[in-house]
């Protein structure tokens, strides 16, 4: 049976949706088109800050031992988490980690992986119609880095569900082309912006993101120091 969301025959690029798959995509999960162009020249920008991304990198070295045991408890690939979670870091407003701020409602998405309160909703583990003490409570809770990236995983077996995929079988982009569009569509549906699966998708490549999860990373001396 194949994937949903797979053309007939194997496209090169993972990232490639048609327009039918772009409409379906919206009509269920609300997705959009890519953001500004002038806020992608940004976003790139960003990343190229070598002391954004040394800082970046420690706080992944921190979320590693949940990153792996949650997504090999859950059948998720570890470096879809990770890539994910880098960018997310990456590109974090500053501030929107304090309590003080979640409790302002100032912010939509909270924590590492910048989840909101309808995904703990839809994960059963807030009510709708949720009291503002119990607002205040899961707010507080997105704000846990452990907590926040055991609601990612959880984020992506509820996706995977809802696409058709099986739980119990790891995508892996190296192994077909399916699984690397699945890839792409989960991550898609995670931020909701047509170019945010190509960024991702790269970022599981990068070199220094692999020795991170899964074997030793040199510290990296930062130019300010």
């Amino acid at each position: 049976m194949p994937l949903p969301f797979t053309s007939e025959g194997s496209r090169p690029d993972p990232v490639d949706f048609t327009a039918e798959e772009l409409r379906e995509l919206n009509r269920r999960f609300g997705v959009h088109g890519p953001q500004p162009r002038l806020a992608q020249l940004f976003t790139e920008g960003i990343d190229q800050l070598q002391p954004l991304r040394t800082h970046t990198l420690g706080r992944l070295e921190e979320l590693r031992p949940v990153i792996l045991s949650e997504s090999r408890r859950h059948h998720i690939n570890p470096m879809l988490v990770t890539a994910i979670l880098f960018d997310e870091l990456q590109h974090a407003k500053p501030g929107e980690d304090l309590p003080i701020a979640a409790r302002s409602g100032l912010f939509s998405t909270h924590g590492p992986a910048q989840l909101s309160l309808g995904e703990l909703v839809k994960q059963g583990l807030l009510p709708a119609d949720a009291t503002p003490e119990q607002i205040d409570e899961a707010r507080l809770e997105l704000l846990d880095p452990d907590h926040n990236v055991r609601l990612l995983v959880g984020k992506f077996v509820r996706l995977k569900q809802a696409l058709g995929l099986s739980g119990k079988v790891q995508l892996m982009a190296s192994r077909s082309p399916a699984d690397a569009k699945a890839m792409a569509t989960l991550a898609y549906l995670h931020n909701g912006k047509l170019d945010y699966p190509g960024r991702v998708l790269r970022y599981m490549q990068d070199p220094e993101l692999h020795a991170l999860l899964y074997g030793s990373r040199k510290p990296i001396t930062s130019p300010l120091i």
